[in-house]
Order: structure tokens, then sequence, then C-alpha cells
């Protein structure tokens, strides 16, 4: 019997199914479970790699990261953009002293403005009350009818041309005049007294003054005529007087007002130093350096001046109240026989408004022309 020739490598290919398996266990790597991709081995193709696992509900996640992310951007974008700021703080302790400071001296100088225009008006009344009314004075002689002379007196009087009514004071009018002198109970027989005849001019221009003075003094026996032109230029020298000196103290309220608005400005200007030099240094312009002080400085001189006017406008209203004689407050009846019925018109409330008006503008015009030189002394 002929043996056949064993071959070696049939022989391994003959090997067991069990052992075949075994070995290519050993040779090829582990592939992760799941894979498909047995086909493309056999190709030559390197294996792909693994997908991660879908979630069913990603979409919400996303949103949520997304939100947060866009929030954090708008925080982080908010403290990175600031607003510009404006070079002088608005509100500060300075600034509010020197408002104080200006609705204290807006006040008094608004007081001041209604205290002369009281007493201006008071002393035009006055004067108009004196120019329109001539007296003449009949003095008692011995052996001379003072009837007879008083009526001679008052037809004298009235021819004169520009001249009203004429009459002589009753006795009771004459015992009220002497009254707060002489007292009352007084016996006008025995007592040398004057009388007096009131003459109303209709046209004080036209009257000659001069003649009606020459014939009453050559034609009436004691008698002698008064035109009140003395009182009436001492009253317009106290007038003049009152307003020069109103004037003059106001003129010294706004000094000192302006002082203390360049004082402000240079504490200003020394507090925010490092900013001005900034822009001065960047070729920021003087002009718009100072309108910025310039700006925040008439908002204080209308915020002091508003609030002085407005005190000083209700002190206005409660002298008027307060003087009128029918309110029966005590001293009422003496400012009303010293003033003639005081009154604060709308000449004093206009002028408590100009005077508002002119600190705001004398704030913010003291201001400018004090950083102008500040700025003109860097350069």
């Amino acid at each position: 019997m002929t043996k056949l020739p064993t071959d070696k490598s049939s022989s391994k290919t003959a090997a067991p199914d069990g052992a075949r398996a075994r070995s290519g266990a050993s040779d090829r790597p582990v592939r992760p479970q799941g894979s498909s991709n047995s086909g493309n081995q056999g190709n030559g193709h390197p294996p792909k790699k693994p997908r991660a696992p879908r979630l069913g509900n990603v979409g919400p996640l996303r949103d949520k990261k997304k939100t947060k992310t866009k929030r954090s951007g708008e925080k982080s974008g908010q403290n990175k953009i600031r607003p510009p700021a404006a070079i002088v703080p608005q509100q500060s302790v300075a600034g509010r002293a020197l408002t104080l400071v200006v609705a204290i001296m807006a006040f008094l100088a608004c007081l001041t403005v209604g205290g002369v225009t009281l007493v201006s008006d008071a002393a035009h009344d006055w004067q108009n009350d004196l120019v329109r009314e001539v007296t003449i004075q009949i003095k008692p002689i011995e052996g001379v009818d003072m009837v007879r002379e008083i009526d001679k007196a008052i037809a004298l009087a009235q021819e004169f041309q520009g001249v009203g009514e004429v009459r002589a004071l009753s006795d009771d009018e004459t015992k009220a005049l002497l009254q707060p002198w002489l007292g009352s109970g007084l016996d006008l027989e025995t007592l040398p007294v004057p009388r007096l005849v009131v003459v109303e001019l209709t046209n004080p221009q036209v009257v000659d003054f001069t003649a009606l003075r020459d014939a009453i003094t050559r034609d009436i026996k004691g008698g002698s005529f008064d035109d009140h032109s003395v009182w009436t230029e001492r009253l317009a020298s106290m007038a003049g007087a009152v307003v020069y000196g109103g004037i003059a103290i106001l003129i010294l309220m706004l000094t000192a007002m302006m002082l203390s608005v360049v004082f402000a400005t240079r504490a200003a200007m020394a507090g925010n130093r490092e900013v001005v030099e900034v822009l001065h240094l960047v070729g920021a312009e003087n002009s718009f350096i100072a309108r910025e002080f310039e700006r925040h400085f008439l908002l204080l001189g209308l915020k002091g001046g508003i609030a002085g006017g407005g005190a000083a406008g209700v002190a206005f209203l409660l002298f008027n109240l307060l003087t009128r004689p029918e309110t029966g407050y005590a001293g009422a009846d003496q400012v009303a026989a010293l003033a003639g019925g005081a009154y604060i018109g709308l000449t004093g409330f206009l002028g408590a408004g100009g005077i508002v008006v002119l600190v705001a503008a004398l704030t913010a015009l003291t201001s400018r022309i004090a950083v102008h030189n500040h700025l003109t002394r860097m350069d």
C-alpha cells in the first residue's frame, strides 16, 4: 500500500474549525461590539471610529447654553461700555453749598429791589399829592376880620388859571391837625391859631405860582403862600438817596456772589484737575471745557435764583397782606400813615424776576471767565 505524501500546508489547512477560530481570535484585534465594519475588513480599509450615542433631548440644553452665553456677553458689554460722564459732578457738597449761597444772595437782592421800589413809589405819590395841592396861610391879626380875609383869599385864588377847588379848613379839621401836639378840647377863639385855605390844582404846569404868591402877600392881610416846593425837593432827595443806596447794596451783593462763584469754580477745577489736563492735552478746545463748567454753574445759578426769588415773592405777598388797614394788624395804620398805603406792586415782582435771571447769567459768565483764565495759564 502506497502512502500518499503529506503536505504540511494542507495539514494546517485541514485543522479543525475550533482551532482555527482560536488562532484567529488571538491574531486579530478586538473590535467593539455592535460594529458593522466586518465588510470593510476584508477589503483592507481601516475600521471606522465608533459614533457617540445620541441623546434624545439635546435642543433645550443647547438653547439654555446659548442664552447664558448671550446674557454673560451683555453683562460684560455693559461693564465695558459706560455712558459719558460730565466733567463737573452734578451733585457734590460744594455744589449744594454754592446753591444755598446763591439762593441767599438772590433773596436779599430781591428784598432790596422790593424796598427800593416801595420807597420810590411812595415818594412819587407824595410828590404828586404835594404838587397838586398848595395852601394859603392866614395869621390872626388884632383888629382884622379873619372870616373876611379867608373869603378874599378864596376868591383871589380862583381867578388864576389851572386852579380847581378852593376851600378853607373847618374848625374840626383844624383841631384834628393840632390834636397830636396840643391835645383835644381846644378853643380856637382863645388861641392865635392860623387858618389854612387849601387850593387844589387841576394842571400844575400852567399855574403862575409867583404871581399868586405876590397877589396873596399884597391883598391878604397876614396871608402867606406855600407851594410845598421845599418838601417836594426834600422828598425827591430822600427817594434818590434810597434808590442809590439800594443800587449800591445790590452791587455789593452781586459782587459777593460772583466771588463765591469764582472760588467754587476754582475748587471744581482743582477737584477735576486730571480730567481737565487730559482734555487739554488731547486737543480739546478751551471753549468746550469752559462750556461744560458754564452749563454746570448756570444750572446752579438758576436753582439758587429761583429759590431766592420765590422766597422773596412770598415775603412781598405777606407784606402786602399785613400792611392793609382793613386787616386790623398792629402797625398797619402806622405804615399806611407813613407810606400812604404801602404796597409792593408789579414793579417789585418784575424786579425780583429780573434778579433771578441776572443771578443765573452772572453765575454762568463768572465761571466761564474763571475757566478761560485758568486754561490760559496752563498754555
